[in-house]
């Protein structure tokens, strides 16, 4: 839904603001600035008592039944369907990053959800009226949110894999044994003191732990899988997903990150935005005769970040003689281990460019190898 530019004379819209939280919503009412705001407390999801405060909103504020409704929430764990929800209901909706509001700057400053709700119905007025810019999330589509999850879920497994493993070394650490493969033969180890066979509990223990990472090793080929024959869909990501797998030192996984969460639903004008979006971008600081750089802004999407750094370093590799690892080894090569670390950030960003360029024009990175189209 396309946003109605608004001015202050403008009242003959009713604004609603959600705080939204596990428990309670607290709504947040108004035509314009300085009237008080009405404030209403819902139970979190009940839809009904939604309608019916805006239906009652709009009488005590003098608005007739079909008045315009703008509305906002920030962005959080209820996702998108409630933004969804309200489109459908007709109804202007913004989901607002919630870096981007600005907050007191006290150590101790007063904070309620009424507050809150206030401040955000305050901010949504001034930027419906063009005084206050905000930084909206772009919202996918439900297709677009249920293409990012298997490479989601494969990250959560492999996690819990890694606590699971750290977990049965530091058992058998205890008694002495240090391993780095973790196996089912773990359970017949034996002590290297006396040469005893472990303890019956701690067998136990293990047997349990092990059972659990074998489940998590099962469910991640599973999850892979479905990754893999996802790739044969039709959908701009999936398409995204095939064209990013030629480029060699790119693997499915990070293939599948890039098309889902970036390029398959995302438009970019510059390279600029790409590096923004994924905060790869560098954040200068200063102040009269003072200036500093502080690093990438790590504002944007985490996971894409993550995965390009990945990729950076295995780009080094399988991609020596293309100009962005001919850059990366004349600028970095002979620094010290951290100077590397933070060529490959820039690298990182360099890449990702390139890679855009790769999968919108059709620009191959200079010198890089592609595998056969599958």
């Amino acid at each position: 839904m396309k946003l109605m530019t608004r001015t202050a004379e403008d009242t003959s819209t009713l604004y609603v603001a959600f705080e939204l939280s596990a428990g309670k919503w607290k709504l947040a009412f108004a035509r314009k600035l300085g009237e008080p705001a009405r404030i209403k407390t819902v139970e979190a999801g009940a839809l009904a008592a939604v309608t019916k405060e805006v239906e009652i909103s709009k009488e005590k504020l003098g608005l007739p039944a079909d008045a315009a409704v703008m509305s906002c929430y920030e962005a959080g764990r209820d996702g998108f369907w409630l933004h969804r929800w309200l489109i459908a209901q007709g109804v202007e909706s913004l989901v607002i990053d919630p870096a981007s509001i600005q907050v007191d700057r006290r150590a101790r400053r007063t904070k309620t959800d009424r507050i809150d709700a206030i401040k955000l119905l305050r901010a949504l007025i001034l930027h419906a009226w063009g005084q206050q810019d905000w930084k909206v999330v772009r919202v996918p589509t439900e297709v677009e949110e249920d293409g990012r999850r298997l490479h989601r879920e494969r990250e959560r497994l492999v996690g819990e894999k890694g606590q699971h493993q750290a977990r049965i070394r530091a058992l058998l650490a205890t008694q002495g044994i240090r391993t780095l493969k973790v196996e089912a033969k773990a359970l017949e180890l034996r002590r290297p003191w006396d040469g005893a066979p472990l303890p019956e509990q701690l067998r136990q223990e293990l047997a349990r732990e092990l059972g659990r990472l074998q489940l998590i090793r099962t469910q991640i080929k599973a999850v892979e899988k479905e990754i893999e024959e996802g790739a044969g869909h039709t959908s701009r990501a999936a398409q995204v997903v095939r064209q990013l797998r030629q480029v060699k030192a790119i693997g499915l996984v990070g293939a599948q990150i890039l098309g889902y969460e970036f390029f398959g639903w995302r438009k970019f004008t510059n390279g600029r935005q790409v590096g923004a979006l994924a905060g790869l971008t560098g954040t200068p600081h200063q102040s009269g005769s003072t200036a500093h750089e502080q690093g990438i802004g790590k504002a944007g999407n985490r996971r894409v970040r993550t995965v390009m750094c990945e990729i950076s370093w295995t780009w080094l590799r399988y991609q020596p003689d293309s100009a962005l690892a001919q850059w990366y080894r004349a600028r970095f090569g002979d620094g010290s281990g951290r100077q590397r670390r933070v060529g490959i950030v820039a690298l990182s960003r360099k890449l990702l460019v390139a890679l855009w360029r790769f999968v919108d024009q059709g620009v191959v990175p200079e010198g890089a190898i592609l595998r056969p189209a599958t």
